[in-house]
């Protein structure tokens, strides 16, 4: 049993009965859906050469949502 674990609280009486426990009805966090997701990703920009076709990439991305050629 760990510390936090919701067996260790229920056997200490702290999320019995019936109704919202607070955090104990809620589910575990590794089961949200955006947890450790990142609302922007890097960009990855390559640049080709004309002559050769040769695709060089920039070493470092930026964070960005959208990124507009025009």
């Amino acid at each position: 049993m760990t510390y936090g674990s919701k067996i260790r609280a229920r056997r200490r009486g702290v999320a019995r009965g019936i109704g919202n426990m607070g955090r104990y009805s809620k589910p575990a966090i590794t089961k949200f859906k955006m947890t450790g997701k990142k609302m922007s990703k890097k960009a990855d920009l390559r640049y080709e050469c004309t002559k050769c076709k040769k695709q060089h990439m920039r070493k470092e991305g930026f964070r960005a949502k959208k990124i507009e050629f025009q």
